[in-house]
């Protein structure tokens, strides 16, 4: 095996082998499982899913006891996901009633449930009230007046935190930053809006505000970012402590932290950014002779994204000698939009070919009707045929969420593997699915 195949490896979920020149997850032949569930078939690992749950946990406990994890189901979420969050006793960040309906099926806490967003509707806001959601995190004034109105009327208080847009570029692409004053996200703290909304929160007769949170945006990979936004609202509590006369008891600096997806980004341990967030968050508050607040960190991307893989099966191939080879797969932009709509790299392997040489300059492209769908372009792999078996790696985050029909092009399978056994997640839909909600006048 080439060193740069064995580096690609390091990319893939925890568990990942070679045996007989095949790619193995969770000690599942990944050629055996194409075989079995077809494809595109997107692969999760859930020892690696477990571990990255464990170790956001323990990074940050470490370093702050009083630390909630709450996973932000954004990145990916299903039912499956949400038993094995349960069983983690993960906190759960939710953006819609979809997500939160999720977690509910399965029994999961909803005291441990974070509901996000900036326009919850009124039937989102009285099913999280119905299900005794543990915290709201209110976006905007519509909402914070909204909310009180139906807490009153379901005769109860519900705690919420205020979301608050420091005025912090965390240098993320244009549209993953939302901690920036010019954000379409939270109440800003420069315009004085901010303390408008501590002011009606502390008056509303069935609201209890506990304290604040902020999200810079996604991937974060510096830390300056978090340690100035943690000081800007922490020095924002304590003035409102003061003048409002309410007890600052819960913070979340959000999410956001990045992951590798190609073998020449660099990113920062889960330690610098626990040891960062929880260092500035003690010394300030300590500064400025503020409770310590309990910490509720949001992580999705940074614990799904390496535990899944997506496999597709090679078809036609189209060399334009001196200028590209397209290698085109059964999937794309459909399943996968983020290249298209981000500009995101991946990485690839032939999965049916791991120990042959890499030798092969190809574009991965998709199959959908668009000159912008390609996966991957311009990597280096080893030399492709129909009928081969491409292995992406980091699929795990965002990719499924962002999933569409478009052509009308059916959403591929989910499968879990675990120690040589996989099990469906997600059904493969059918073309039959793509038409059961459509109505036809006769």
């Amino acid at each position: 095996m080439n060193k740069n195949v064995f580096a690609k490896l390091s990319l893939f979920p925890f568990t990942t082998e070679v045996k007989q020149g095949h790619l193995y997850v969770g000690n599942c032949d990944t050629i055996e499982l194409v075989k079995e569930y077809g494809t595109p078939l997107y692969v999760f690992d859930e020892l690696t899913l477990r571990a990255k749950c464990h170790e956001f946990k323990n990074k940050f406990t470490k370093c702050y006891p009083n630390t909630v994890i709450a996973y932000a189901s954004k990145a990916f979420l299903n039912r499956a996901w949400a038993q094995i969050l349960k069983e983690e006793d993960m906190g759960l960040d939710v953006v819609s009633g979809g997500e939160l309906s999720a977690a509910h099926s399965v029994g999961f806490p909803m005291k441990n449930v974070f509901f996000h967003g900036n326009n919850k509707t009124p039937d989102e806001l009285k099913l999280a009230i119905d299900l005794k959601v543990g915290r709201m995190i209110v976006d905007n004034f519509y909402e914070l007046e909204l909310l009180d109105k139906l807490a009153g009327e379901a005769g109860m208080k519900q705690q919420i935190l205020l979301r608050l847009a420091p005025g912090v570029d965390a240098h993320t692409h244009r549209h993953t930053t939302t901690g920036i004053l010019d954000s379409k996200f939270g109440f800003p703290v420069s315009t004085g809006q901010a303390e408008d909304a501590v002011a009606r929160a502390t008056s509303a007769s069935n609201l209890n505000l506990t304290g604040f949170h902020f999200h810079l945006g996604s991937p974060v990979i510096e830390l300056s970012p978090y340690e100035i936004a943690i000081e800007t609202v922490l020095r924002f509590a304590k003035e409102m402590e003061t003048k409002y006369s309410f007890k600052f008891t819960e913070f979340s600096p959000g999410g956001g932290f990045a992951v590798r997806y190609i073998l020449d980004s660099s990113v920062l341990p889960i330690a610098d950014y626990a040891q960062t967030i929880t260092a500035t968050l003690s010394n300030v508050a300590s500064k400025l002779s503020l409770s310590h607040p309990k910490l509720i960190v949001e992580p999705g991307r940074a614990i799904v994204a390496q535990a899944a893989i997506a496999l597709y099966k090679v078809g036609a191939i189209k060399d334009i000698p001196g200028i590209r080879k397209y290698v085109c797969i059964d999937g794309g932009m459909g399943d996968n939009i983020r290249p298209a709509l981000y500009e995101s790299k991946y990485e690839a392997l032939v999965a049916n070919k791991v120990e042959e040489k890499e030798t092969a300059k190809i574009s991965i492209a998709g199959k959908y009707c668009e000159s912008g769908d390609i996966l991957a372009k311009d990597i280096t792999v080893a030399p492709v045929s129909t009928g081969d078996i491409i292995a992406m790696p980091v699929c795990g985050a965002y990719a499924i969420p962002m999933s569409s029909n478009y052509n009308m092009v059916p959403r591929p399978a989910i499968i879990m593997v675990k120690e040589g056994k996989a099990r469906l997640i997600r059904k493969r839909e059918k073309y039959q699915d793509l038409m059961k909600l459509d109505v036809v006048q006769d």
